[in-house]
């Protein structure tokens, strides 16, 4: 639907833990032929933590963002976690990324939101309103996952997908001769596709002390072909809801940044009579990042030149649910 949210992104972070981890070392563990990760799921290497927390990676990564915003960690109204994956059950994950950024004694308010794959995308809207209220004025979205430690790899098709990473972006309220905004936003959740995207473990259903405790239930699972089939039953009529001819055509959209789920789940966008050099992918280099995975493509996209100012860039994705996100935002 259309909306008028004057949004700027001030600044943009990024941190990618320095351990790479190819294709092949992923093969080897699973017991799969060389070449079939690539072949099937279109990742070269991903990175993956190596003692780092998901808190020092936003925070990291926020720092990068302030930086660029020229703002020092202080002066934030508000620090927004936007991860799919927690730190821990309790307490908040933006608790700990606002004690990262050595705020902990600031009061700044921190909180999350969450809706896996397309958190960013949701804490980008909740940050619009908050903007457009006048709420707040300087605000901080990190998203920042290490999932590698959850792959279950006995499935290897979605253990051979996931990268860790973290993405931060600054936004503000922009000038009056500004036209950064957010000119359109949609979600939609079906949740008959829970089950297909699980950890189902953590929580107070399958909590570790109950008794029959499964250690496979603390474990990443999809079932990629029914996630498919269920984004083909929605996909069209979910971008005529975010844009009227998106399913058509892309029209003066410049830049599409997609969550990086799959390479079949990117080939999907072809339907649409998107051309692929409007399609940003960092999948072979980052796998999929999870919610870092869309704020960590829009980084490479600003860095390597591909958004400019007063670009118009599309956000889409799909997360576990099942949901469908996306927006449409002026640069």
């Amino acid at each position: 639907m259309d909306v008028n949210f004057p949004l700027r992104i001030a600044g943009l972070g990024r941190y990618l833990p320095s351990r790479v981890v190819p294709s092949s070392e992923l093969e080897s563990l699973c017991g799969l032929p060389e070449g079939w990760v690539e072949r099937r799921n279109g990742v070269r290497e991903r990175r993956w933590a190596s003692g780092e927390t998901s808190s020092f990676m936003a925070a990291q990564a926020a720092l990068e963002a302030l930086a660029e915003a020229g703002l020092k960690p202080g002066e934030l109204d508000l620090v927004i976690n936007a991860s799919g994956t927690g730190e821990q059950a309790i307490p908040d994950t933006g608790a700990l990324i606002q004690r990262q950024l050595g705020l902990g004694r600031s009061g700044i308010p921190a909180m999350s939101v969450h809706s896996t794959c397309l958190s960013f995308i949701t804490a980008m809207e909740v940050a619009a309103n908050y903007l457009y209220s006048g709420r707040f004025g300087k605000i901080l979205i990190a998203s920042s996952d290490i999932a590698s430690c959850g792959i279950n790899l006995k499935q290897p098709e979605s253990a051979t997908l996931v990268g860790d990473a973290a993405a931060a972006v600054v936004v503000v309220r922009p000038g009056a001769e500004d036209r950064s905004r957010i000119t359109a936003v949609n979600f939609r959740t079906y949740g008959d596709g829970a089950e297909l995207t699980a950890i189902p473990g953590g929580g107070s259903a399958r909590h570790p002390h109950k008794p029959g405790h499964d250690p496979d239930d603390d474990l990443f699972r999809m079932d990629g072909p029914a996630v498919l089939r269920l984004v083909r039953q929605y996909d069209e009529m979910f971008l005529e809801g975010l844009s009227p001819g998106l399913s058509k055509s892309l029209g003066d959209i410049d830049l599409v940044v997609p969550h990086q789920s799959s390479r079949v789940g990117l080939q999907l966008l072809r339907r649409f009579g998107w051309p692929d050099a409007s399609i940003m992918e960092t999948l072979g280099e980052l796998g999929n990042c999870v919610a870092a995975s869309i704020p960590a493509t829009l980084y490479q996209a600003v860095r390597d030149g591909r958004i400019e100012r007063g670009d118009k860039v599309l956000l889409v994705g799909t997360g576990a649910g099942l949901s469908l996100g996306g927006l449409v935002l002026v640069y």
